[in-house]
């Protein structure tokens, strides 16, 4: 069907059939009469090429591997190599997580993905009295330089990929991890990885924040000159959509809010002095995958072109590297039901799914039991063959973006791309993702979205399987893996003896030299990385910032 003739005779005919079908309608249909996506967009009952009418195919989509992207960053996608399969994982002490890294690594895992806990994310030794409860639960205790090297024993930092998902402190645990790569004996332009060091979705989504927003920009702009010279293969910044979806946003709110603070990350390193096409080919990204399998689809294609235009068209980027929207995948922890768990093998297999048939770069599969506990060494086994079937056995490979035409998947994109750009134009005009979460802008946003989708649970106008439809009768879950509190004692002898067998003078200089630093304009990790080798702890490292940048206090939200 080409051309405006037979356009209009195809609208003619659609027309027809449309008022054909309506005509036959039961009165009182059993399912909803409004289909709408969870973005609010309304899904039509069909979609024809006169949904795609007015596109022009090398603007909006063209080719994988070229500008602007839509349909896949890498001109020959999974049929050149997969995505990787890294699995977020760290729980207890450093020597647990290092075990359950070798496993993971032993069924062909091909990247590590760390897991910390609380107070290693906030910035506290495991000691400290904020850390009671805490240490070990959500993720691995990680105090000092000694516990990094312990957390890598036996896995060669040359050979792996590692990503570490920490904010606040991003630059104290990149810099252990630098320290232990030296001491392998690993070249850093061998090193391979991704420091999450998104800050300001910490203000916005998740909590996890040290610093105020100013000074935790300058933090983020010294790792991206810090690395650029010294860890030229390492990603300097992933920037996170997974937290602002979990936190309860829609999949346009989701590529908005992260795009909008990749423009600030961006336009710090500018003010910085770091040229565009220096710091813009490490940056990457990090998104959700829910439960609206097409929805997520044209989410990645649409993010991937609102992000080539606005490197290209608003700061002059020019290597093609800089445009690309290369990023990691992990399935919907808030999907995960506590009832009939097995289900969720089911929900992360479609979720990862749409990752894949979204040009995901690599990709985590939540495990069946996270909705009850740490997940078991059988449940994580699961989650990994979960990839490695969709890779090896159903063939979704074999051609490079396969929903690619379908006239909904496209009209989608679409729509999802100018929904966003609608709201980075609001941000835009407040000032910036920055000024718009000091305003409570994007924490109300992301709230009402929630709170609408919570609603419409609880109406059971949303059906979820075993929550409010296809109830089961069932017993109460069994041998769930539980940190041992007894993990902090063992930290805090740890960080006993640390204190009592390093040199003291040589911790208190770098130190002095850290807050020294702070104070004026140097880049901070080359003092951070000083105090690491001197096995200052975490806590003291923050503590001495804390003393120059203050703390944040969270602001109230609009409304």
């Amino acid at each position: 069907m080409s051309g405006t003739d037979g356009l209009e005779t195809l609208a003619q005919k659609f027309k027809a059939w449309s008022r054909n079908v309506q005509e036959k309608l039961p009165k009182n249909p059993e399912r909803r009469r409004e289909f709408i996506n969870t973005s609010g967009i309304p899904i039509h009952r069909l979609y024809t090429p006169l949904d795609f009418k007015d596109a022009d195919y090398l603007s909006d989509l063209g080719f994988p591997g070229s500008y602007p992207f839509t349909r896949g960053v890498q001109a020959t996608m999974y049929r050149g190599r997969h995505w990787t399969m890294r699995q977020y994982a760290g729980f207890a002490s450093a020597e647990e997580s290092n075990k359950r890294y070798k496993f993971l690594l032993e069924q062909g895992q091909t990247g590590l993905s760390v897991a910390f806990d609380l107070p290693t994310q906030i910035g506290y030794d495991s000691d400290h009295e904020m850390a009671m409860g805490e240490v070990g639960k959500v993720g691995v205790a990680i105090d000092s330089l000694g516990d990094m090297e312990t957390l890598f024993d036996g896995i060669p930092l040359d050979k792996v990929s590692t990503s570490m998902t920490i904010n606040a402190p991003a630059a104290i645990l990149l810099a252990m991890y630098i320290a232990v790569a030296e001491k392998q004996g690993v070249a850093l332009e061998d090193l391979r990885g991704t420091v999450q060091n998104d800050i300001l979705k910490e203000y916005s989504s998740r909590g996890t924040y040290i610093f105020p927003p100013k000074p935790s920009m300058r933090i983020v702009t010294d790792i991206f000159a810090y690395c650029s010279e010294h860890v030229p293969q390492w990603n300097s910044i992933s920037i996170s959509g997974y937290h602002i979806r979990e936190a309860g946003s829609t999949a346009v709110q989701e590529v908005a809010f992260t795009l909008a603070n990749g423009i600030a990350y961006v336009e710090a390193a500018l003010h910085a002095g770091l040229p565009v096409d220096v710091f813009g080919p490490r940056l990457s990204f990090f998104f959700n995958a829910h439960l609206d399998f097409f929805e997520e689809v044209a989410k990645y294609r649409a993010a991937r072109r609102l992000w080539s235009k606005i490197m290209k068209e608003r700061f002059g980027a020019e290597d093609p590297r800089s445009m690309m929207i290369r990023f990691h995948t992990q399935t919907a922890g808030c999907t995960l039901t506590a009832q009939q768990p097995l289900n969720n093998i089911i929900r992360v297999a479609f979720q990862a799914m749409a990752a894949v048939l979204g040009g995901t770069q690599s990709l985590h599969t939540n495990s069946m039991d996270e909705a009850l506990c740490l997940p078991s060494e059988q449940a994580v086994q699961i989650a990994l063959r979960t990839q490695q079937l969709i890779a090896y056995e159903t063939g979704v490979c074999d051609t490079v973006d396969p929903l690619g035409g379908s006239y909904y998947i496209e009209k989608l994109t679409g729509e999802i791309y100018e929904g966003a750009g609608e709201y980075i134009r609001k941000i835009d005009e407040m000032g910036g993702a920055v000024s718009a979460i000091e305003k409570g802008f994007i924490q109300k946003e992301i709230q009402d979205s929630a709170y609408r989708y919570q609603r419409e649970i609880e109406s059971g106008e949303r059906v979820v399987i075993g929550v409010n439809r296809f109830h089961v009768e069932e017993d109460k879950p069994t041998s769930l893996l539980r940190v041992d509190p007894s993990v902090r004692l063992a930290q805090v002898e740890n960080l006993r003896k640390l204190r009592a067998g390093r040199d003291h003078e040589r911790v208190k200089k770098t130190l002095a030299e850290l807050k020294s630093c702070a104070e004026g304009n140097g880049n901070l990790m080359i003092s951070v990385l000083d105090a690491v080798k001197a096995y200052a702890t975490l806590g003291e490292i923050c503590d001495t910032l804390r003393l120059v940048f203050g703390e944040y206090q969270q602001v109230k939200t609009l409304g």
